[in-house]
């Protein structure tokens, strides 16, 4: 395997994307730091980047949320980001 540092995908200073290469596919691994106003997720929810095959999409995903917490008293409208993001992400994987 053959790992990549790739700045010329995403333009946000909180999003780092490597590449690799494995039998002549390539895949991409994502890693995302979220500030308090969400930045890079919605950066990346607006990015006309057409990427696939993400296997792997991290970061601190610290969204507060009841759909996922019970005990947590509030909805949020970035849990709502997230999801969108990592559903047009395996739309374009499959």
């Amino acid at each position: 395997m053959h790992f990549s540092f790739q700045r010329d995908i995403f333009d946000h200073k909180d999003i780092n994307c490597f590449s690799f290469f494995n039998n002549g596919s390539i895949y991409f691994m994502i890693n995302i730091y979220l500030d308090k106003h969400q930045s890079a997720l919605k950066y990346l929810k607006n990015a006309e980047v057409n990427i696939c095959n993400v296997p792997i999409m991290t970061g601190d995903f610290n969204i507060k949320d009841s759909d996922w917490d019970l005990s947590y008293p509030h909805y949020s409208i970035n849990s709502n980001i997230l999801t969108d993001v990592v559903a047009t992400t395996r739309h374009k994987v499959q």
